[in-house]
């Protein structure tokens, strides 16, 4: 009689490389915030000489916000200084450059990690999915608002600045004194910065500076989100079935980017990883991934895998992958 061999003990695997190093997290604090506030003040002078030459330092700033981001988000996870109160100044401060209540992002981002893959519990933090079956019970009206909510305008134009814009802007029932403090604060703070770059740079030059900078840091970001969770055969499942490591190495990617990407996404391509323990910090993510090879074998997409993941709608659970609309079609239900 043979036995099945025991799984691996994943978190053991990953638990030492939890540890943050406060050296390597202020000096990425370092070489990130500070080329950000940079780019800032020569997008602004270069605007005085034309507005065409303050793009090319937005566009820059733009991927200095996106690593900007992604230290916000560590410092949520606990996950980037060994202090708590160290982790939550920081989180604070970066919060403000990209736009984000930090306590408030913080709590639904847990929501997103606590249920990722399990479709049980979607609708918070996450891409919204339908399966099949839902689809084929869905009314024309349904259909079609499903079909708007998934369109590439929406999901990476009008989505994230109304996340971002207007939804973050507000406190909702469901907050914590904290996180409406915080969500009051990051507004009181936008709003004195906007109102100054207005006053001494006019309200034209900081539309077109802020609006490249933060709009396009929060369309990559939200496209990296969606291409992380949104492949052919990623996992979903639900009840007893669904299982948090699984859910993590096969319902995450690992997006292989160009070293200089990865730098500004703050290796979060190291997505499956990131999901297993987010206790990890960005800086070790890789580090983890190179010294263990049973996190290689997870999904691996690249650069051009990115458009053919967009087209991906709707979650099959009987044949365990994602369709296409065209897919649908093909099979007469759109």
């Amino acid at each position: 009689m043979t036995t099945n061999p025991q799984k691996p003990n994943l978190q053991k695997i990953v638990k030492p490389y939890c540890k943050a190093d406060d050296r390597a997290s202020w000096f990425q604090v370092a070489n990130t915030v500070l080329p950000l506030l940079a780019l800032y003040a020569a997008s602004f002078a270069l605007y005085q000489l034309s507005w065409w030459a303050a793009i090319p330092t937005s566009i820059l700033g733009g991927l200095f916000t996106v690593r900007t981001f992604i230290i916000m988000h560590d410092c949520g996870h606990g996950s980037f200084f060994q202090k708590k109160k160290t982790r939550d100044f920081v989180g604070i401060l970066t919060g403000i450059l990209t736009w984000t209540p930090y306590y408030q992002w913080t709590r639904e981002h847990a929501a997103h990690h606590q249920h990722s893959g399990d479709l049980d519990y979607r609708g918070r933090g996450d891409v919204w999915t339908m399966t099949l079956e839902e689809y084929k019970k869905a009314s024309k009206l349904e259909r079609f608002q499903y079909y708007l909510y998934r369109h590439p305008i929406v999901t990476f134009g009008i989505g994230p600045v109304f996340i971002f814009q207007f939804r973050h802007r507000i406190t909702l029932k469901t907050d914590r004194p904290l996180e409406k403090k915080n969500v009051y604060f990051t507004n009181i703070a936008l709003t004195l910065i906007v109102s100054a770059l207005c006053y001494f740079f006019t309200w034209q030059a900081t539309l077109l500076i802020m609006g490249i900078t933060v709009g396009l840091a929060q369309i990559l970001g939200c496209m990296l989100f969606y291409v992380q969770h949104q492949y052919e055969e990623v996992y979903w499942n639900k009840g007893q079935e669904w299982d948090y490591n699984t859910a993590a190495l096969e319902g995450c990617s690992y997006l292989k980017l160009p070293k200089a990407l990865q730098w500004f996404t703050g290796n979060i391509g190291f997505h499956h990883i990131h999901h297993l323990n987010h206790r990890i910090p960005n800086y070790r993510l890789e580090q983890c991934h190179n010294e263990n090879g049973i996190f290689q074998n997870s999904a691996t997409l690249t650069m051009k895998d990115i458009l053919p993941c967009i087209a991906l709608k709707i979650y099959d659970e009987k044949e365990g992958r994602m369709l296409t609309w065209k897919a649908l079609s093909r099979r007469g239900f759109c």
